[in-house]
């Protein structure tokens, strides 16, 4: 099995310390094992993607000495792989549509029968199951609503999942990871799996994306962590192969703050500006 890694960007704002970090990081490990980096732009939100911030994430990653082979492979150009995979999924019953708005979502999660603060997981608040049906859709699968996996349905589906963790997790997890079915349905919930203004998500998109470009080891940071148990349920659903997955520390400001694209103090490009070199940054992440 060839070592193939990737770092996927998107292109809505400057390429940060934090973004060097997990690209160097994956380059490295790649050219350690012989094996192949790829870059991927994750560009399906047109709303916020930007052709120059594309152009820059290339010169940036050029700049630090990253090489990667052509053609990049670019999510806005995958809509029919994507629709496939959720087609599939419809039709094993474990799709539904949702029309709730973020507000309908937190003010039925925050209803005091619910007790307490919502929940919050790795898709954010997670989904009390107002849309929820109590028995699989049938018909055509909608296009034009956002689509939700019923979580309970599909784990049952699935069965028991698990991952290989190399690097370390938030709590410091390592080895053979199994989230339990509980902590998936209670802690996650339904998650989207097609948003109206994208026909696809984040989750999907990584996964269908992964398995296309024969990933084997997927590098990024420990804020994703938690969402892994989604993509690897994903995998099984969709009889794709389950890369090993390494998460690494972030990289962090004065205040121990994770850094985001509105940290612009900290672009890469700035740097450059200032007249620091591509070892220069090596240094400031600590490699």
């Amino acid at each position: 099995m060839t070592f193939t890694t990737r770092f996927a960007p998107s292109p809505t704002g400057p390429l940060h310390l934090g973004h060097a970090y997990s690209a160097l990081l994956a380059h490295d490990m790649a050219k350690a094992a012989r094996g192949t980096f790829l870059l991927r732009i994750e560009d399906i939100d047109q709303s916020r993607a930007r052709a120059e911030w594309e152009t820059q994430i290339y010169d940036d990653l050029h700049w630090v000495g990253i090489e990667w082979p052509e053609p990049v492979m670019r999510q806005s150009e995958r809509g029919a792989d994507y629709r496939a995979a959720l087609g599939r999924l419809w039709d094993m019953g474990l799709l539904y549509p949702c029309t709730c708005s973020r507000r309908d979502i937190e003010a039925a999660a925050s209803a005091p029968q619910e007790g307490g603060a919502p929940l919050v997981g790795p898709d954010g608040i997670v989904y009390p199951g107002t849309c929820r049906p109590a028995t699989e859709p049938t018909g055509t699968m909608p296009s034009d609503l956002p689509l939700r996996l019923d979580m309970a349905r599909a784990l049952d589906r699935a069965g028991k999942i698990s991952f290989t963790e190399t690097g370390i997790g938030p709590e410091g997890e390592s080895g053979p990871i199994a989230p339990s079915a509980e902590q998936m349905i209670t802690g996650t919930g339904d998650v989207v799996l097609a948003r109206r203004s994208m026909g696809t998500s984040y989750h999907l998109s990584v996964v269908v994306d992964d398995a296309a470009q024969a990933v084997t080891h997927v590098v990024r940071g420990q804020d994703l962590f938690e969402a892994t148990a989604i993509h690897v349920l994903l995998q099984r659903l969709l009889e794709l192969p389950v890369p090993q997955y390494h998460h690494h520390r972030l990289i962090r400001d004065a205040d121990g703050k994770r850094l985001a694209k509105r940290d612009d103090a900290r672009a890469i490009r700035l740097f450059r500006a200032e007249g620091a070199s591509p070892g220069d940054i090596r240094q400031m992440v600590g490699l």
